[in-house]
């Protein structure tokens, strides 16, 4: 049975989940799903577990993201990107300068809120659901990190100015959870122009890059999909086992101290509480600490 991951390059108007289910028909598998979903106007990096390899998804989708995203001035739409309805449009005064003092207020720690045409979920209902219906809720910021983010191509802070330009192409390397078309939007609203995102490639996600990702075709063509399948690398996966291993190290040398000692008796009654309840308190600290956004 193939297990493993394809790096896929997804192409433009795809789910992911149209990725995943033409893959179970190519590998002749059910096992399989995928890190980080991208929206069907994105391409990109798109890495696809296929297998055992679908029981490291969780920790693959904890890794930062790098994008290429299209940056469009004087526009705002429903969506926040160029699929959706065009809500208003303003004219566009700005220069390189103005935009880079907007671009450098997002980097770091910020509190996002997420748009209403999105899969979280409020009262067990979808925010897209409520959205195509006509229907807004409240939705709480989330605190995501830009790691980096600058303007691609010959733009430079210092560049001439260039007022009325309303296409940018940027970099954005982000925390999971990060909405690049809000980003768009708010470096729109920041500017006092509006904007909204008018492509987005991903180049960089679980570790991988475009340089290990294939496309459908190439899988198609194949005469051994399977060959294709990479093994499983994940640095949070890496950091879970060497918690385990300090953690069950620690276990040990309390046990054997107790019974070199003798302040306490050597059992497997310790293993079977601290082990567990170690991994418990890992699993909490990733889950309220350990992580940058949700």
């Amino acid at each position: 049975m193939p297990n493993g991951i394809l790096v896929i390059d997804k192409p433009e108007g795809w789910t992911s989940m149209d990725v995943c289910a033409k893959l179970r028909g190519m590998l002749h598998e059910k096992r399989v799903g995928h890190a980080g979903t991208l929206d069907p106007m994105a391409t990109g990096v798109l890495p696809v577990f296929v297998g055992r390899a679908t029981r490291a998804v969780e920790f693959a989708s904890e890794s930062d993201k790098e994008y290429i995203a299209g940056l469009k001035l004087g526009v705002i739409t429903n969506t926040q990107d160029t699929t959706g309805e065009v809500l208003e449009e303003r004219p566009v005064q700005v220069d390189h300068h103005q935009l880079w003092n907007a671009l450098a207020q997002f980097q770091g720690d910020i509190l996002q809120v997420p748009p209403m045409y999105s899969a979280i979920k409020r009262n067990g209902k979808k925010l897209y659901e409520l959205a195509r219906k006509g229907q807004e809720v409240e939705r709480a910021p989330r605190k995501v990190s830009i790691r980096a983010l600058g303007v691609l191509d010959e733009d430079r802070p210092d560049a001439p100015p260039q007022p009325g330009r309303a296409d940018y192409t940027l970099r954005v390397r982000c925390s999971k959870g990060t909405y690049v078309r809000t980003l768009c939007h708010d470096i729109g609203q920041v500017l006092g122009c509006g904007g909204c995102m008018s492509s987005l490639r991903r180049t960089e996600a679980a570790g991988f890059t475009l340089a290990e990702a294939v496309t459908l075709e190439a899988v198609q063509a194949s005469a051994d999909p399977a060959g294709l399948l990479l093994p499983a690398r994940f640095p949070a996966l890496r950091k879970f086992w060497r918690f385990f291993g300090v953690l069950a190290g620690s276990v040990a040398l309390v046990e054997v101290l107790q019974w070199v000692t003798g302040l306490g008796a050597c059992d497997i009654d310790d293993w079977l509480i601290n082990l567990p309840g170690g991994l418990g308190g890992f699993a909490l600290w990733r889950r309220f600490f350990g992580k940058t956004s949700v």
